[in-house]
């Protein structure tokens, strides 16, 4: 039993916030001498980001939002449990805009769904997001719920990898699949080259996917194989822990290389001859990543455009970003039935989690 994508939602915090603006205010920070803001200067103009979305109005500097973050151009370090808080007042209802266009863009309703999965890395409570999707969705209270937690950037993957296989197992299953991550909550003023990548990529966003039975004649993205692995290196180069004030990012420069020695191999071993590939959705960890990706993979430069503009526009949004470059070659009406989609996601570890798609149009 083939499991298929039948529609992909997503959904931004209201505030939206150029790049430049969050450089200037980085690089603004008191302590930080001219060799720091040359490199927050650096870091952020190459990261090839105009604007990102984030639920902390004052980073644009905007007023409200229960969390006090800045004073003047002092970005301040509220302790773990204060931006938890703010995490658990406003990803349920990010969750629940992504979600219902999910829905409604599946051709079922509500009552029809059978499964939660859940994922997210940048806070945790509990009951957590899965019970908030059945209370704020209207969903059946016997729906089964799975939460995937800490798992970072590469998350997506392994959800849609659980909902596929619950579909193998459940022809009769449609699974609601929920990536939420609020990075803005765990901003860090630090001068350290690690915080400073950091803080020029990251950003807040959601997105959902319903996965259910291929058989209905419904078009979307078949489930068709997944692959995982770790690689010999890189478990110390990127890396994501609970501090005191926040949750705190390793990111090396060592991520980009390890990446680029071994996703060929990787590649060629999960997933076949490349050359049969006919569009790419690699997670935009950063730029460097993705030119590393192109280059190991030697692409064409136009295949990684999707995940270009999705880091344009939005950052990383962690694992919600992959579904933003999914729903957006779901929606190019250039691509046609049978059309075949690999999706790359890297995650701490340093692991590397591979799935293969092929894009199905039914005829009317």
């Amino acid at each position: 039993m083939t499991a298929r994508i039948l529609s992909i939602g997503t959904a931004l915090p209201d505030t939206r916030v150029d790049q430049s603006t969050l450089r200037d205010l980085f690089a603004a920070q008191p302590g930080f001498d001219r060799k720091a803001q040359r490199l927050v200067g650096a870091a952020f103009d190459a990261a090839a980001i105009d604007s990102r979305h984030v639920v902390l109005p004052q980073l644009a500097g905007g007023e409200g939002g229960a969390l006090g973050v800045r004073d003047g151009d002092t970005l301040l370090m509220p302790p773990t449990g204060a931006r938890n808080d703010e995490y658990r007042r406003t990803a349920p209802p990010l969750s629940a805009e992504a979600s219902r266009v999910a829905i409604a863009g599946s051709g079922r309703t509500p009552d029809a769904i059978t499964h939660v999965v859940t994922v997210s890395c940048t806070g945790m409570f509990a009951p957590g997001p899965d019970y908030h999707l059945v209370r704020d969705l209207g969903l059946s209270p016997t729906v089964e719920r799975y939460h995937l937690g800490f798992i970072g950037c590469a998350a997506a993957i392994p959800a849609l990898r659980l909902a596929a296989r619950i579909v193998g197992d459940d022809p009769a299953a449609v699974v609601l699949v929920s990536c939420t991550e609020l990075c803005s909550l765990h901003w860090q003023t630090s001068s350290h080259p690690d915080q400073i990548v950091a803080a020029s990529v990251f950003a807040d966003g959601a997105g959902a996917a319903v996965v259910a039975s291929g058989d209905h004649g419904h078009e979307g993205l078949d489930l068709d194989g997944f692959a995982t692995h770790v690689t010999d290196e890189g478990e110390k180069d990127m890396a994501w822990t609970v501090g005191d004030s926040g949750f705190e990012m390793t990111l090396t420069p060592e991520v980009p290389r390890i990446i680029g020695r071994e996703v060929s191999a990787i590649a060629a071993d999960v997933l076949g001859d490349l050359d049969e590939v006919d569009a790419w959705a690699v997670h935009p960890g950063g730029r460097s990543i993705l030119d590393r990706v192109e280059s190991a993979l030697t692409l064409d430069a136009t295949a990684l455009a999707p995940s270009r503009e999705v880091l344009r526009a939005h950052g990383n949004m962690s694992s919600a970003t992959l579904l933003f470059i999914l729903r957006d070659l779901l929606a190019d009406s250039a691509r046609g039935d049978g059309d075949r989609v690999v999706a790359l996601a890297f995650g701490p570890g340093l692991t590397v989690e591979a799935a293969r798609l092929t894009l199905r149009r039914p005829a009317a």
